[in-house]
């Protein structure tokens, strides 16, 4: 059986392109006792995985030169010399970008397919929508009637904290990119309002107009003049939730822009950066309430699914030109069992 992997080639400078991937074609070898063969279902392509490229340090090792990259991936076991996961169990692990993985089974998770569809797990119910959960109600800590701004609103975190905000009563504004996501924030997640910072012109004047009550809460997944502009509108206490950066993920130099720390000052403001690793301990709870919330209708969600495993790495470039609404993800195969 032939077995195709993703390497990064080289580390990019900039905006990443094709060049900086590479497939690699080599045989499957064969399963030992406590192992088991996955056939890769899902491929998750996510922003965090730029900063992985690069060898700066940060929160996660970097990815190696030469070596596949890796990534949520939820698979199926094909076939298995380990009791633990016999043929047919679905499950999902920060994987290597193959179509088929040897794996001794340690950290798999297995996920039932008939809480949600699989590729909810890679979003709504995995990493996005945790990070959603836990950056809005344990730093933002939202209280009904205040006024919640979510930059990358569109987006696979983005979409959950709106809705989450508008769940705990809250006045909900969105910043996207594009006229097809301001629509889909309003009349599809019920946000209260929503900003195109592509085209709105003066952002700090729309975004006054947007809040004409202040800002309580800030989930920031960009930072930028998005930030700049949510920044004066900030209320006494507020809180501002940073989960992404993404506005400096390609930069080539240091980012310069409004010094932040005197309105955090006078406004008595709290800003905190975040990984979701940081409440791992809570994750069943979290779960849990995801689960409940989306059976119950009470949250939408929306993914952006590419098909093929060619595909994957333009999946992910095309996350830093907005191509997405939802969660980017690529589909692979189909389930066997």
């Amino acid at each position: 059986m032939k077995n195709k992997t993703i390497l990064l080639a080289s580390r990019p400078n900039g905006v990443p392109t094709q060049e900086n991937f590479a497939f690699e074609v080599q045989d499957v070898p064969a399963l030992q006792e406590g192992h088991v063969l996955l056939k890769s279902l899902y491929v998750s392509v996510d922003p965090y995985m730029r900063g992985r490229m690069s060898d700066a340090a940060s929160y996660v090792a970097p990815y190696t030169v030469g070596e596949p990259i890796t990534g949520g991936i939820v698979a199926e076991v094909i076939d298995s010399r380990n009791p633990q996961f016999p043929k047919g169990t679905v499950v999902m692990d920060r994987l290597p970008w193959q179509q088929y993985i040897v794996h001794d089974g340690s950290g798999l998770s297995k996920i039932s397919p008939d809480i949600a569809p699989l590729s909810y797990h890679l979003g709504i119910l995995g990493m996005p929508g945790l990070t959603a959960y836990f950056g809005l109600l344990h730093i933002g800590d939202p209280k009904p009637g205040e006024t919640v701004v979510v930059s990358g609103a569109a987006g696979a975190v983005g979409t959950v904290v709106g809705q989450i905000a508008k769940l705990k009563g809250c006045r909900v504004v969105g910043v996207a990119g594009s006229d097809d996501k301001i629509a889909y924030l309003k009349e599809a997640l019920g946000f209260d309002e929503a900003i195109n910072y592509k085209t709105v012109g003066d952002l700090k004047e729309a975004m006054a107009q947007a809040c004409p009550d202040g800002v309580d809460v800030y989930f920031d997944n960009v930072g930028g003049e998005i930030s700049d502009a949510v920044y004066l509108k900030l209320n006494k206490f507020a809180r501002i939730a940073i989960c992404g950066q993404i506005a400096y993920y390609n930069a080539t130099s240091a980012p310069t822009g409004m010094r932040v720390e005197p309105i955090l000052l006078k406004k008595s403001a709290l800003m905190k950066g975040f990984i979701v690793s940081d409440f791992a301990q809570n994750f069943n709870t979290a779960a849990k309430d995801l689960v409940t919330w989306l059976k119950e209708g009470k949250l939408q969600y929306q993914e952006t699914i590419s098909e093929g495993f060619e595909n994957i790495p333009q999946a992910f470039l095309g996350l830093f030109s907005g191509e997405n609404t939802g969660k980017q993800l690529v589909k692979v195969a189909d389930r066997e069992g």
